[in-house]
Order: C-alpha cells, then sequence, then structure tokens
C-alpha cells in the first residue's frame, strides 16, 4: 500500500471518529438537557402540590382553632358564661346545668320562683354554665341541641324565658327528645317573639354547638362532677349534704347582701 493511501485511509478513519465523538457528545448534551426539563418539570409539580398542601394545612387548622361561637352577652373566662339578672348584683349564683338532666329539672321547679324573685329585685345575678353530661352518659345529642338552642334564645335576649321552658317539657332522661331540633323551635312558640326564622336557622345550623362542647369541657375540668352544681359567691350549697330551701336560698342571699346596695335590674320577659 502506498503512503498516500494510508494517509488517506488514517484521515478518513479520524474524520469519522471525530464526528461520531461530536454526535455522542450532541447526544449527551440533549440527554442532559432533558433530564435537566424532566426535574425543572418535577419540582414545578412538587411546588404546586406544596401551595395546595400548604393551603390545605392552613385551611383545616383555621377550622380546627377557629373560635367557638359565644352567644350574645356571654361573659366570663372564654365568654362561657350566660348572665341573668343585675350586672351590679351584690351576690352572684353560679350554676352548672344539663337541659336532660332530671335532677336539674327538680332543682329548677323547686327554686326558679326564688330566683327570678331575687334577680328582678336587684339581689342576684344567675350565671349559667351549660353542660352536656347526659349525652355522654346515655348517647344521644338532646343536652347538645337543647343548650345550643337555648345560646340561640340568648341571642334574642330571651334566655331566661326558653330556659324555663326546657325545664318544663323536659323529656324523660332515656327519652333523647331534645335532639329533634323541631321540638326545640316549637318549644321556642310558648316564648313570646322567640320562634323566628332566625332563631330557627341557628338551632338547625348548630351556631353554638361548637361553644357548647367549650362550655362541657370547661365544667369537666371545674373539678365538679354533677349536675345541678350550684354556688352562692363561690361557696356550693347545694346537693350533697347541702339540703338547700327557696327560704334558706333567700336569707343565705339576704345575709350575703347585708349592707349592700341592690343592683340596677332590668324588666326580665316573664316566663
Amino acid at each position: 500500500m502506498s503512503q498516500r493511501n494510508s494517509d488517506g485511509k488514517r484521515s478518513a478513519r479520524e474524520a469519522l471518529q471525530e464526528q461520531r465523538a461530536q454526535e455522542q457528545a450532541r447526544a449527551k448534551r440533549k440527554r442532559t438537557l432533558v433530564v435537566a426539563g424532566g426535574v425543572v418539570g418535577v419540582l414545578a409539580v412538587a411546588a404546586v402540590i406544596g401551595v395546595v398542601v400548604a393551603d390545605h394545612n392552613d385551611n383545616r387548622g383555621d377550622a380546627i382553632g377557629s373560635p367557638a361561637a359565644a352567644p350574645s352577652g356571654a361573659t366570663g373566662k372564654d365568654s362561657l358564661v350566660i348572665p341573668v339578672g343585675a350586672a351590679d348584683a351584690p351576690s352572684t349564683l353560679t350554676i352548672y346545668e344539663d337541659f336532660r338532666c332530671p335532677a336539674c329539672d327538680a332543682f329548677e321547679k323547686q327554686f326558679t320562683p326564688t330566683i327570678h324573685a331575687l334577680e328582678d329585685s336587684g339581689q342576684l345575678r344567675t350565671e349559667y354554665h351549660l353542660a352536656t353530661l347526659i349525652d355522654g352518659n346515655l348517647g344521644g345529642t338532646g343536652s347538645l341541641n337543647a343548650a345550643n338552642a337555648a345560646a340561640c334564645a340568648q341571642d334574642a335576649g330571651k334566655f331566661r324565658a326558653y330556659h324555663d321552658v326546657l325545664y318544663d317539657n323536659q323529656p324523660d332522661e332515656q327519652d333523647d327528645k331534645f335532639a329533634d331540633k323541631n321540638t326545640l323551635i316549637t318549644l321556642a312558640g310558648k316564648v313570646p317573639g322567640l320562634k323566628t326564622a332566625p332563631f330557627a336557622d341557628c338551632v338547625n345550623d348548630g351556631t353554638h354547638d361548637s361553644w357548647v362542647q367549650k362550655s362541657n369541657a370547661a365544667f369537666g375540668s371545674s373539678g365538679f362532677n354533677a349536675t345541678p352544681t350550684v354556688l352562692l359567691n363561690g361557696k356550693s350549697i347545694y346537693g350533697q349534704d347541702a339540703q338547700l330551701t327557696p327560704a334558706g336560698l333567700k336569707q343565705m342571699v339576704s345575709a350575703a347582701n347585708r349592707g349592700k346596695q341592690p343592683g340596677k335590674a332590668t324588666a326580665t320577659p316573664p316566663s
């Protein structure tokens, strides 16, 4: 083979090798771009998913941490107290109650006239804490639904009258009749001006359910374990060994208020 032919073949091989090297380099660059683009795409999708998940978590956190919808005029720690009577009354009666509780019904039927008279004369302010013990013990939602309805009545400025109607119509402890919201709305017809569309919506929507649940949880943490629990100026006066009578309650309030001015009571709609 001549030197010229040998040199030509080497030149051809070298040119072919160079071409293949260039093609491989281009292919490598292409693969790199495709992979890089895929990574960017994955990161972009991940970023979108991350925003959605973050938004979902934020919304869930807002729902969990949202404040309980307290009824109008509620007072005390976390607005868990429904007050009745003059704000500046010299004595305070604290009552923890459950609208399904038969012992609460017995207390109310015995003491309601006396309590109302003391409230209306400015001698006493009553602070109600609503609990749902019977729902927990027997099942059902009557305690919760009735307490929510009472809170709805508080929104309308008619808590005291509706509170009394619920006890006047309390079903047997085993009969969860107050779980029926239509029953609670029908009973509102016994309170002048209460059975309205806003009240019915409040009852049906369970507007104050979370507030009632928070009130019940606070009762569970209070150290008391039964309803009714009744305190006069912070001292337990009913149940266990305390043999309280309506006349005895009047005497206790009179003694506690000695030398003090009565509060400025406002007219309360009759029950």
